[in-house]
């Protein structure tokens, strides 16, 4: 539970086990208590909707840190230095023309072309589930799934994905708020074993263009707008990063949901055409991306309270999500939820990039998974990643008859 000090917002740790296990309950008392709460040195959480939605979208806050912030993170190997060169936490101009040169791969038209590709890598993963009437929704399909899209948008060869794969596992745990140090060496390895393999990939597409990422990203830098060879590397690393781990939280917290609300699985069963909508309600009730941290260029007011240009803002989206101001029966899973304006993506100029993807992703796996089996019920309790800002499992047993 948050503590209270006189004068003072509540303190929020979001790495307490219990917070871990079910943040929610920690979120309302935090709401209750008021629009802030003091998250650690010169650092404050926005717990509410309006205040959360209005700043994801307020140019006084930006999202380039200083270098000792990313070392404070992710310490001072290659996963602290990547940071301080990537989209996520570049401001504009830089941001501008990057988020312009990688939005042409996950652009909504490219994301539609792929759709029939994407439903056949779907049933190839449930293939094997389906004989065995048993399947785990992390291992066999929410992470495989992801990974396996993002590498063909990249022009990966299926032959290198048993050496993807780990790295990209280790490149998600990079992405916490604070990388704990057993992660911080696996997460070196990941983003320098990433860049050579990236950086290879891109001195072939010199020779031999293609359509895939590299080769537009290439073909960007080659017409002018002056992309090294680092920043194509660096950014494509992220790109893989932002084209997989949210829709791997996204299909694992989806099922546990419906593996928890068998009543909304029928609904969603019976009525197949509210899959899209249940994808954003998923989204909004479990969210992928707990928080996001703003650095306050200028000073700005949240709830009456003054904050300082340097300090740090977190806007806890999970809390925002969950606002009874703004969603009706917040704490409940409604796949029939309209309409659903949810932050799981953030908002403004860092509006997640790799969105149209990770909604036609779950779009598609949700509905081979009711067409395919009758009633998902759990196999076994689902277990937790815990890193914390981000909302995942580690495993979701599922046990369903094939159809």
């Amino acid at each position: 539970m948050p503590s209270l000090a006189a004068g003072l917002p509540p303190k929020f740790d979001a790495r307490e086990p219990a917070v871990l296990a079910d943040p929610y309950p920690t979120y309302r008392d935090l709401r209750a208590a008021g629009p802030l709460c003091r998250m650690g040195p010169a650092s404050y959480g926005v717990t509410r909707y309006d205040d959360v939605a209005a700043l994801l979208r307020d140019p006084r806050l930006g999202s380039e840190f200083p270098e000792q912030y990313h070392r404070m993170s992710a310490g001072d190997g290659p996963a602290g230095r990547f940071f301080s060169r990537i989209i996520l936490y570049r401001d504009p101009p830089a941001h501008t023309r990057l988020r312009r040169l990688i939005g042409k791969a996950f652009s909504p038209s490219l994301v539609r072309r792929t759709r029939p590709r994407i439903e056949r890598m779907v049933d190839a993963l449930l293939d094997p589930a389906a004989e065995r009437g048993a399947f785990d929704a992390v291992t066999d399909l929410a992470f495989p799934l992801p990974v396996m899209v993002v590498c063909a948008l990249m022009g990966i060869p299926e032959s290198d994905d048993a050496l993807i794969r780990p790295l990209a596992l280790d490149l998600s745990r990079a992405f916490a708020a604070i990388v704990a140090e057993p992660d911080r060496a696996a997460a070196d390895v990941a983003v320098e074993g990433l860049r050579a393999y990236l950086g290879d990939m891109l001195a072939r597409r010199r020779a031999d263009p293609g359509d895939d990422l590299l080769s537009l990203l290439l073909a960007a830098e080659e017409d002018g707008a002056r992309l090294s060879h680092d920043e194509i590397v660096d950014n494509a690393v992220f790109a893989f990063f932002a084209g997989f781990e949210t829709t791997t939280n996204l299909i694992s917290t989806g099922c546990a949901a419906l593996l928890d609300h068998p009543d909304q699985q029928k609904l969603l069963r019976d009525d197949p055409d509210l899959t899209p909508g249940a994808v954003e309600e998923f989204l909004r009730y479990d969210s992928p991306i707990q928080g996001v941290a703003r650095l306050v260029r200028e000073d700005v007011e949240v709830g009456g309270r003054a904050i300082r240009a340097g300090r740090v803002l977190v806007l806890l989206i999970g809390s925002a999500n969950r606002d009874p101001a703004r969603f009706d029966d917040p704490d409940g899973l409604r796949v029939d939820r309209s309409p659903n304006p949810h932050l799981a993506f953030g908002g403004g100029t860092h509006l997640c990039l790799g969105a149209s993807l990770a909604r036609v992703e779950a779009d598609v796996a949700f509905r081979a998974l009711l067409r395919r089996f009758g009633p998902l019920s759990p196999g076994a309790p689902p277990v937790r990643e815990t890193g914390g800002t981000l909302r995942s499992y580690a495993s979701v047993p599922v046990t369903a008859d094939p159809r």
